[in-house]
């Protein structure tokens, strides 16, 4: 993947954590993290862990040639395996990728490369909600139309609907913060037996552990080869966070009509423009955040679909579905959450606008009360105060993850 795809606006915004230099620097990182792990059970000294090491340490795979190979073994872990035991020495070739399999490794690197994805989520996730913040305690009064359905409800407050965003990406947050914190390595073998590492150690398991804690990884106790909760884990956290940033992105575009004009993303030069009409400032960033949400569902859908077809003790074409499901999922995940980091910082509330419209509407927004139309809008809004204390309270006292 370039750093820029021109059929996903924004992409640059995940360049260097999902393309195909992050994954073969990931494959390369599983490979020495189960190089020091031999190395931390005794299996081989530790010299010559750090002699691989250092012959891998400026070392950049050809991605060219691993791209071409990929066919021909079916997963790109062989090629790239072939050039890295081309820099060693042939004692030092055979100790790596040995006890392990191809499945091993690119399951492991995707778990890291999602671990990369979902770090830079939370960060951006935290900014947004910040931005949200503050929008909800400055306009707790700002009056407007509630809508339901698209027609007038009752009345509400702009603070009260940056506090409802605000309580989805904390909640998206949270999700975040508990896969990241279970994130599991794959470590099984040929067949999901480690009988080969058996073979290098004479305790198979403390060296599976040892490979998970070497890469900042969970052990989860047994290999996951054909169980793929750990995929579809990370994908329904990152399909409900894109959910949560869509419903930002959906109300935000729509609150920018013209007709209704009581919210605009902040100008940026060049953003937004037409190629046809002059007058246009499209909402961008809101447009393609809701498309991002858009498309999320299906690629969980897709990871779901491949648990569901694993078969054997290593699947037949389910397992490879999965990968350009699950990248193109962590791309639009990452790429939103910075997109919406921007949209909340710079969002423009017409607050005037907003009462202007409540107040002409009063008849509608009050007559579940049986008012006359005469009332002030103010007048009826029941806990909308107390709703976003409670919100702002959960992000400032929710964990570090919200901070």
């Amino acid at each position: 993947m370039s750093e820029y795809r021109l059929l996903t606006p924004g992409s640059f915004r995940a360049a260097g954590v999902v393309d195909d230099r992050a994954v073969a620097d990931a494959m390369v990182r599983v490979e020495l993290g189960w190089v020091r792990a031999l190395a931390a059970v005794g299996a081989i000294d530790r010299d010559r862990a750090e002699r691989i090491a250092a012959a891998a340490a400026d070392w950049t795979p050809d991605l060219a040639v691993i791209g071409a190979a990929t066919e021909a073994a079916g997963n790109p872990v062989v090629p790239m395996l072939h050039q890295l035991r081309e820099r060693l020495q042939p004692a030092d070739a055979a100790v790596v990728h040995r006890g392990l399999t191809s499945q091993d490794v690119l399951d492991t690197a995707l778990v890291l490369l999602s671990a990369d994805c979902l770090t830079r989520v939370r960060a951006d996730l935290g900014a947004a909600s910040q931005a949200l913040a503050r929008l909800a305690d400055a306009h707790r009064g700002s009056v407007m139309a509630g809508r339901t359905l698209t027609q007038y409800a009752v009345p509400i407050t702009f603070g009260l609907k940056a506090a409802q965003w605000l309580a989805g990406l904390i909640e998206a947050a949270d999700d975040v913060a508990a896969t990241l914190a279970g994130l599991p390595v794959q470590c099984g073998g040929a067949a999901g037996t480690l009988a080969l590492s058996g073979e290098l150690t004479a305790d198979p398991v403390a060296l599976a552990a040892a490979f998970a804690g070497e890469l900042g990884l969970v052990w989860p106790g047994l290999p996951w080869h054909t169980r793929r909760r750990a995929v579809t884990r990370i994908g329904d956290t990152l399909v409900a966070t894109c959910d949560a940033l869509g419903h930002l992105g959906a109300d935000v575009a729509t609150l920018s009509r013209p007709e209704i004009g009581e919210l605009h993303e902040a100008a940026v030069a060049g953003r937004g423009g037409s190629s046809t009409m002059p007058h246009k400032q499209n909402p961008i960033l809101s447009v393609v955040i809701r498309s991002a949400a858009m498309q999320s569902p299906q690629l969980g859908a897709q990871l779901h679909l491949a648990a569901a077809l694993a078969v054997d003790e290593r699947p037949d074409g389910a397992w490879h579905s999965e990968w350009p499901a699950l990248r193109r999922l962590l791309e639009l995940t990452v790429t939103g959450a910075s997109q919406a980091a921007e949209l909340a910082a710079g969002l423009e509330v017409d607050a005037d606008r907003m009462l202007q419209r409540a107040t002409g509407a009063a008849a509608d927004l009050l007559a579940e009360r049986g008012d006359d139309g005469a009332g002030d809008p103010a007048s009826y809004l029941g806990a909308t105060d107390a709703f976003v204390d409670t919100v702002l309270a959960r992000l400032f006292t929710g964990g570090p993850e919200h901070a």
